[in-house]
């Protein structure tokens, strides 16, 4: 049956996850590549919605399925050119910080879906399984952010915490932190990241204060130009692949 009422609960619920406040168990994955990344890494599905012209309906059988008529389908996508499939797929719980990894990537009221996108997509090439961002850093289940990792989102642990709470058990473990700040001489590339956080911060303001003073170490990354700062999704790409130079350089 085709379901062509936005009056229908289950389509009511559905559409109500494209609002922040509404994710808190679940979230949207649009598109083709999107879900059948999701289902190559075993996310948990709670359903799939096709249009009702989508093809290959087939391939996901195993599912629950909804089919909804094109016009309610774009009701419920975020995206202007649908290709007629999304997934429910519900969150993970109770992420705790995986210490047996020897970098953690700390991000500062990251506020740009792209950015943060990218830098969790360029965290899954460096194979860190994880970021840590503030409470404040932009949903990192919108719609948006979801596109953006193009299916990294699900083998990176994104891992919402009080950052000073969380500068301070990550130290208790051993960890050095370092920020990243226009206020040093010290380059990025004077430090060992063996058992290193690196922070990254606000894409206008840079990292707040009280996390500034909490850091063991301040570095810069060197410009020969006149700009001052870098794009937050650079700086942080920058700052893995150093730690992924000097991994493979000890190999």
């Amino acid at each position: 049956m085709i379901i062509t009422s936005r009056d229908n609960q289950t389509i009511k619920d559905i559409i109500k996850l494209k609002d922040k406040k509404y994710r808190d168990k679940s979230f949207i994955v649009e598109g083709i590549k999107q879900v059948d990344e999701a289902i190559k890494e075993n996310a948990s599905i709670e359903k799939i919605v096709f249009s009702e012209n989508f093809l290959g309906k087939e391939k996901y059988k195993e599912f629950e399925i909804i089919e909804v008529s094109e016009k309610l389908f774009n009701e419920m996508t975020d995206t202007i050119t649908p290709q007629g499939i999304l997934a429910v797929v519900s969150k993970k719980e109770n992420m705790e910080i995986d210490y047996s990894k020897d970098f953690i990537l700390i991000l500062d009221n990251i506020q740009d879906p792209g950015n943060l996108g990218t830098i969790i997509r360029t965290a899954d090439s460096c194979d860190l399984g994880q970021i840590v961002v503030s409470k404040d850093t932009v949903d990192s289940y919108s719609p948006k952010v979801i596109r953006s990792t193009m299916g990294s989102s699900f083998r990176i642990n994104v891992i919402e915490k009080d950052l000073k709470e969380a500068i301070e058990e990550i130290k208790s473990h051993g960890y050095k932190v370092i920020v990243t700040s226009l206020q040093t001489d010290k380059s990025i590339y004077d430090v060992d990241y063996s058992k290193t956080a690196i922070i990254i911060g606000n894409e206008a303001n840079g990292v707040r204060e009280d996390l500034l003073n909490k850091a063991d170490l301040k570095v810069k990354i060197p410009m020969l130009g006149k700009t001052e700062s870098l794009n937050a999704s650079v700086a942080a790409s920058i700052m893995m692949y150093e730690y992924i130079r000097q991994k493979i350089t000890k190999m």
